[in-house]
């Protein structure tokens, strides 16, 4: 079922929602970004925001799962990550540790909702096949699916496929969802550029951490399809999204000084 399939289901029982597209400019610093999805999930909870999507680049993060904090070697990954000009970070969401910069793309998708638990694994399904879409409709071959080896393994990863050796994939999009009383945040990276990096990062923290995985698995879009962007994937999700829900955009400022209020 495509996406549009899925929101015309939805939409038949809901009405037709509309989101709010905030683009972040700039980074705010690797933990205020973290923090001001968590911020603005706190508002949408009480219905003070409305549904919104809001996309930045962050700065050189690497953030740790609650598990991970828990090894004996986390504090030498923590050191691994400074070592690379990384910020470790440990998110309140589940997983393993995840690694992005200015060259990905974060998506933090917020919504009031009154059953936000009941929904929650459907969410994962539904988002990986909406933005798995936005890389196809930029190009790319992409799919949801776990790959064997990946980082931070989820079951709705996506992947994509290298055209040229179709035996090869990598992972491009992890995703994660915070869960609370009256509301959701389903957060997303987008790997688009400078796949190295990454590599480089998550090869030794992940070897501190004592944890297993296949570094060939990391790769981002432009490894697939070189000349893309954050700027045209960026604008490729939001194009998607419009098959999701009726587009409103706002001034990343104004809705700062909203939620700060």
């Amino acid at each position: 079922m495509t996406v549009r399939e899925l929101s015309n289901m939805r939409d038949a029982e809901a009405g037709l929602r509309t989101l709010t597209v905030v683009r972040q400019e700039h980074s705010l610093g690797a933990a205020r970004d973290l923090e001001f999805g968590l911020e603005v999930l706190a508002q949408a909870k009480t219905g003070r925001i409305g549904p919104t999507l809001r996309l930045y680049r962050p700065e050189p993060t690497v953030a740790f799962g609650q598990r991970d904090t828990r090894l004996p070697g986390f504090e030498a990954a923590a050191q691994a990550c400074r070592n690379h000009g990384f910020e470790p970070l440990v998110r309140k969401a589940g997983g393993r540790a995840a690694a992005y910069h200015e060259g990905t793309l974060v998506v933090d998708h917020v919504e009031p909702d009154p059953d936000a638990i009941a929904g929650s694994k459907g969410r994962f399904n539904f988002f990986g096949e909406l933005l798995a879409q936005a890389l196809q409709n930029a190009g790319v071959q992409a799919a949801v699916g776990e790959l064997p080896g990946e980082y931070c393994p989820g079951e709705f990863s996506v992947h994509g496929t290298n055209p040229e050796d179709p035996a090869h994939s990598v992972k491009l999009i992890g995703t994660a969802q915070r869960v609370v009383a009256g509301g959701w945040l389903f957060s997303s990276v987008i790997v688009v550029e400078k796949s190295a990096t990454i590599r480089s990062v998550l090869t030794d923290s992940y070897e501190a951490l004592g944890l297993d995985w296949d570094p060939a698995t990391a790769g981002a879009v432009n490894d697939l399809v070189p000349g893309l962007d954050v700027t045209a994937i960026e604008d490729s999700v939001i194009s998607t999204y419009a098959g999701y829900a009726s587009l409103r955009h706002a001034d990343f400022s104004s809705y700062f000084d909203r939620v700060e209020a």
